[in-house]
């Protein structure tokens, strides 16, 4: 066990510090709208942003990038989202290609809303200019990879306040149904009761996610850059897809409270490779070989991508513990899924998403000796949870486990999800600033992440 130092990060001031005025964004005209600047797009979530149309956001994007593969994949999905049958896209692309495209941007400012979604290894120099110009940041996951990277991050943040723009990062997994279920059931005291302290082998909260590397995105098989399987550009899994897990933690546990650094304490936490033949890297890929930058992860012939990976830490107090692993692909009729616990007084909130699911992310209530339970549950799905998912019911398919059954109109699937994360962050440009709690937890957030990853390397080395 190792009790990690705190950082005093709310020093900086973004608790208490009255900072410059706020820029509210009103609408009253076209050019008072929001304008976005894609940059560099070189992962497939940017342009899943633009998948839907916004009534505060102007129809022009802004491209700028160097050109190659990447943008061009970029251009046709928004292409393909302007076309398509259903509910057409209407977006018009301004685009700059180039290798000076970062000084292009910043000298244009044709935008006042950055949008990056790409190598994980350049994002926070990314998100470092675009608020010493002044300008908003809404930035895939995870805003950085490593502890050089964290302390380019307090800056920008510090940056942000004093320029009086806003860094957010795309937390889609808080508007999963199951999960934003678990979330209200564990703040109804009649059915969950109080959150237990919980053990390194049953903590508090546990959440694993399982991900694969060929998919398909948008109905079409998606082609990976062979960099994504490059830690140095991409990220250890540690400090991946484990951003979400480490958020949904923060948010599920203590909703709109300020987590600090000084409320993390790293206990364990490891790292290890999915190993993939060249046949595999080149049905992801298209490459028939794998590249030199690659070469240091390639052992008789496979390729070693240290994706996976695993954290057990205490969070105010209460154990917790986040998992990622990445296969090469689903079984048949699958795709990515998840899995959470979160331990009660009076009951455990479980979501699984196996086989008995079809799959599909479902939440269970297990009691613990908790007569009233059926009763508390009625009531519940009656008033609290028919406010935030109406027609919701419970199912007991057990003597002390109930099923909870959420209309079909909810799950509206990953994709969908990002225009659900735009519309929050476009309701905070036009109020001029995020919830209180916001800034400090992103930092708190990715401080776990880089303590997990230091920790993991540490291990791994002896």
């Amino acid at each position: 066990m190792r009790k990690i130092t705190a950082v005093l990060l709310v020093s900086l001031g973004f608790a208490c510090a009255e900072g410059p005025e706020k820029k509210k964004m009103t609408h009253k005209d076209d050019s008072a709208k929001v304008k976005l600047m894609t940059l560099d797009p070189g992962h497939f979530h940017a342009a899943l942003v633009q998948k839907t149309m916004y009534d505060r956001v102007d129809s022009t994007i802004y491209v700028f990038a160097p050109d190659g593969p990447e943008v061009a994949d970029f251009l046709d999905k928004i292409k393909s989202y302007n076309n398509r049958e259903e509910k057409p896209t209407a977006w018009k692309v301004d685009k700059y290609l180039g290798a000076d495209y970062l000084e292009k941007m910043i000298a244009q400012k044709p935008g006042n809303v950055m949008v990056v979604a790409g190598k994980n290894s350049k994002k926070i120099d990314y998100i470092l200019e675009a608020v010493k110009a002044g300008l908003n940041v809404y930035a895939d996951k995870p805003l950085v990879i490593n502890p050089e990277g964290y302390q380019k991050l307090v800056e920008a943040f510090k940056i942000a306040e004093e320029k009086g723009v806003i860094i957010y990062d795309i937390m889609t997994e808080r508007f999963e149904a199951t999960t934003s279920m678990q979330k209200k059931f564990s703040s109804l005291p009649k059915i969950f009761g109080e959150l237990l302290e919980g053990t390194p082998e049953e903590p508090a909260i546990s959440k694993e996610s399982v991900h694969h590397f060929f998919k398909q995105v948008s109905g079409k098989p998606l082609v990976r850059p062979d960099w994504f399987f490059d830690v140095n550009e991409e990220g250890e899994g540690i400090v991946d897809v484990t951003t979400h897990l480490v958020d949904l933690v923060q948010w599920g546990l203590f909703p709109e409270q300020v987590v600090h650094p000084s409320d993390i304490e790293m206990l364990s936490a490891k790292r290890w490779p999915t190993v993939l033949s060249l046949d595999q890297f080149t049905d992801v890929t298209k490459k028939s070989e794998f590249p030199d930058f690659l070469q240091k992860d390639v052992k008789d012939n496979r390729l070693n991508v240290y994706c996976n990976g695993e954290m057990l830490y205490k969070i105010k107090g209460k154990y917790a513990k986040v998992s990622v692993i990445w296969n090469y692909q689903a079984p048949e009729g699958t795709g990515d899924t998840h899995y959470s616990i979160m331990r009660g007084s009076k009951s455990d909130l479980i979501i699984k998403q196996g086989e008995a699911e079809n799959y599909k992310p479902v939440l269970y209530v297990r009691s613990k000796n908790n007569t009233a339970l059926e009763q508390a549950l009625s009531k519940a799905l009656k008033k609290e949870v028919a406010e935030v998912f109406p027609g919701t019911t419970a199912e007991q398919i057990a003597e002390n486990t109930w099923k909870i059954n959420i209309p079909e109109d909810f799950k509206i699937g990953h994709e969908a999800h990002f225009a659900q994360v735009t519309k929050n962050y476009l309701r905070y440009l036009e109020a001029g600033e995020l919830p209180a709690w916001e800034v400090p937890n992103m930092l708190t957030k990715y401080y776990t992440t880089m303590e997990g990853y230091k920790m993991a390397k540490e291990e791994g080395s002896n």
